[in-house]
């Protein structure tokens, strides 16, 4: 059920699905930068302070939310409806007015997990019809779609240039590279012809995407890629271990024995230097050493957690401890747990929404 501004403001509450704000009486202001925080269990998105960790409103999202994002203005949030890859939605959210918008309905998309937001549209993995998509906000149409043929496509990565897309396939135990290539234009006589460098009267010009499939530990899911562009680095919640792939080559380089079992986010920091594993089976969040690829610390947070957000500056770093219903605010320089946000039941996506 989705409470919207007709229904009654005693079924919003009953359920838990509200703005905090509008129980309050007079609207407590949306930061110019937003923690946003999903919780699974109430079906809600909480908008947090950053600075004083306290939670600003909570928004009604559909069934089963699993990863946010933000537009890169800061004014929308979208949000994945996942359900197994059983539904077909992503919510829609006006951080500013702190309401709900019209879904997005995904059609035969179905299990809408990854999402990122590169070049003003929304990227998203597409589980349960094994594929990727983009949807462009400014028409309110899905405008690409790339299947990657592998089982469970879950965590995206888009490059800053859109010619780059990394997914993570969890049943497969792999990683798809996408790349977008040029590709022969309609109407050009052959190949031998390609030493023109205008296109034949008549042609258009085109593209295509090329797919390379990289075999890594079973149950790949969390990743990331290095700020520098270089690496890959993918968590294997089954056999416990980590992949490291060199982008440039699309090959494995090393497989670590994290022993990590249940391994759900990865997360590099702003400078390159550690990478963050949560594990939805462990209490410890593992700290990794990205240039000697050795383990540096452990940090106890809860009893098991799953999305990891770092701060741009790279000073603290955000974990949802699922199962202990709170999300964890560590310290990256005293490696502390600092303090506890309650933003409901059953914590997972973070995200950042950052107003210019």
């Amino acid at each position: 059920m989705r409470c919207r501004p007709a229904n009654l403001v005693t079924a919003c509450a009953a359920l838990g699905i509200f703005s905090i704000a509008g129980l309050a009486g007079a609207a407590q202001s949306t930061p110019q930068r937003s923690l946003l925080a999903l919780s699974k269990g109430d079906h809600t998105l909480a908008i947090v302070d950053p600075t004083t960790l306290a939670v600003i409103a909570r928004l009604p999202v559909g069934p089963d939310p699993h990863e946010v994002i933000a537009s890169s203005d800061g004014r929308r949030a979208y949000v994945s409806i996942y359900g197994g890859g059983r539904y077909h939605s992503l919510s829609v959210l006006d951080l500013i007015a702190q309401k709900a918008l019209t879904d997005v309905d995904t059609g035969a998309l179905n299990g809408p997990h990854g999402l990122v937001f590169v070049g003003g549209k929304v990227w998203f993995t597409a589980e349960g019809a094994k594929a990727t998509a983009r949807y462009d906000p400014s028409t309110a149409r899905i405008d690409w779609i790339m299947g990657t043929g592998q089982n469970r496509t879950h965590m995206i990565y888009v490059t800053a240039d859109e010619k780059q897309v990394y997914t993570t396939n969890v049943s497969s135990a792999t990683v798809s590279v996408l790349e977008k290539v040029a590709a022969p234009p309609l109407g050009s006589p052959s190949p031998a012809a390609a030493g023109s460098t205008s296109l034949p009267r008549g042609a258009q010009a085109r593209v295509d995407w090329n797919e390379t499939v990289i075999a890594v530990g079973k149950g790949a899911e969390g990743f990331d890629v290095s700020p520098d562009g270089h690496d890959l680095w993918t968590a294997n919640a089954q056999d416990g271990t980590l992949s490291v792939i060199d982008t440039a080559n699309k090959k494995v380089t090393a497989t670590l024995d994290a022993k990590i079992f249940g391994a759900n986010r990865l997360k590099f920091t702003p400078n390159g230097k550690l990478v963050l594993i949560s594990s939805l089976r462990n209490e410890d969040l593992f700290i990794y050493d990205a240039a000697s690829r050795k383990e540096f610390k452990r940090v106890k947070i809860g009893h098991g957690a799953a999305g990891i957000l770092v701060e741009p500056e790279g000073a603290r770093a955000f974990i949802a401890c699922s199962p202990d219903n709170y999300v964890a605010v560590l310290d990256l320089k005293t490696f502390q747990v600092t303090g506890h946000v309650n933003v409901g039941g059953e914590p997972d996506g973070l995200a950042w929404a950052v107003r210019p």
